[in-house]
């Protein structure tokens, strides 16, 4: 141990200090763990419901997709499907088709998205098929021929629905006749109710076959879009530029995080302004940093004489008061990273704080603590308390012993 952190030491651990310095002391390693702890469980949050609504969402929407640019559709998705498939970093490729229709039952009337998909890629996604609430995934039609159809969890306990009932959808794009426009409308069995825990597909949303969905919509063999998934998340837009290139002229291809650019926004600037404001508890812990040294500083002013007077040189008294502070400041960000990390687990492996999912789309508050915020958080925090130390340590240094000790 060099001598300034021996002197600092002592300085701190002394039992002669008064007790309004223990006090300042105390109150300031309880104020940098404050804002410590605070920053840790206010980020670990922000994080947590970025990775929470990415993957929900990600669990029932593609990572890129890829769309015609004329509103016809895609009438040779077999073939482009087959051209796209060895694209670098493509895992896999679904052909989709989506329409709004809308579902009665029971004297009730609701209108949802309807997906047509291909069931065996849509299970081999990874997709809502997954998670199913009750009923199963299978889409054969039954002894009555009558197709299948999947609902989400909050569409059924709505509508009060469940596997086995009848509902008949009926979609806007209808059939001319002599006397105009009539919807068309087909019947569809409930064969499953599926749980992504996202509100508004669980709410809004159903699944029926390729088939079915293009025959309700009176349309030939021809789907919306291309839903590609992606091995890596970050790897989206690269995918997204090969899969054009590969599809030609006509296409246009947007990724995940462009579909949902404003969300994921709002999160990243919510994390910034959470990380300014509490940073200042921070910052005020560092003033009470300085205040401590100060006080330290008139206390000792005859230790520091005698140490000078021994041969003790300027820039070692300043050292030994900004280690003393740095003492300071480390006790306080070591434990408020182990309390902000705590508390955040806690939180998150209990579900603490429940969350209506209307609104909030998911029914909990996440915390999920990230180790690379542990990193800034402590370097933040121990540079604000640094920097409170430069005053104090200064004025200790500029203390001439000839005076302190002119009447000893």
């Amino acid at each position: 141990m060099t001598f300034e952190w021996l002197v600092a030491l002592r300085y701190l651990r002394s039992p002669n200090r008064p007790a309004v310095l223990r006090l300042v002391t105390l109150l300031a390693v309880l104020g940098v763990a404050a804002g410590v702890t605070t920053l840790v469980i206010a980020l670990s949050m922000n994080t947590g419901f970025r990775e929470a609504l990415r993957d929900r969402l990600l669990g029932v929407t593609a990572h890129v997709n890829l769309k015609p640019a004329n509103p016809e559709g895609i009438h040779n998705y077999p073939e482009l499907m087959a051209r796209l498939r060895d694209v670098p970093g493509v895992r896999s490729i679904e052909p989709a088709i989506y329409n709004t229709v809308l579902l009665s039952v029971g004297g009730h009337a609701r209108g949802i998205v309807l997906k047509g998909i291909d069931p065996a890629r849509e299970r081999e996604a990874g997709g809502a098929l997954r998670h199913l609430a009750s009923g199963s995934d299978n889409f054969s039609p039954g002894e009555d021929a009558i197709p299948a159809l999947m609902v989400g969890r909050l569409l059924a306990e709505d509508l009060k629905i469940s596997a086995g009932d009848y509902v008949t959808l009926t979609s806007p794009q209808g059939n001319l006749t002599p006397f105009g426009l009539l919807p068309r409308s087909r019947r569809f069995r409930v064969a499953g109710v599926f749980d992504s825990g996202f509100y508004d597909y669980d709410a809004n949303w159903g699944f029926v076959t390729l088939e079915s969905a293009q025959g309700l919509a009176g349309v030939g063999d021809v789907v919306s879009l291309l839903e590609v998934r992606v091995t890596r998340l970050d790897d989206a837009r690269a995918v997204a530029g090969a899969l054009l290139d590969r599809a030609g002229a006509g296409f246009t291809a947007t990724t995940w995080m462009e579909e949902n650019r404003a969300l994921f926004r709002a999160l990243s600037l919510e994390k910034l302004v959470t990380a300014l404001f509490i940073g200042l508890i921070t910052f005020v812990a560092g003033l009470n940093i300085l205040v401590v040294l100060t006080m330290t500083v008139t206390d000792h002013a005859r230790d520091i004489a005698v140490l000078m007077a021994m041969g003790a040189r300027r820039r070692q008294i300043r050292r030994i008061f900004i280690l003393q502070g740095l003492a300071v400041s480390l006790a306080g960000t070591v434990a408020g990273l182990a309390a902000g990390y705590s508390l955040a687990w806690m939180a998150n492996r209990w579900r603490l704080i429940p969350l209506n999912p209307e609104v909030y789309a998911i029914p909990y508050v996440p915390f999920h603590a990230n180790g690379l915020d542990a990193i800034w958080i402590a370097a933040a925090a121990l540079a604000i308390s640094v920097a409170a130390t430069i005053l104090p340590a200064r004025s200790a240094a500029r203390i001439l012993p000839v005076e302190i000790l002119r009447f000893e």
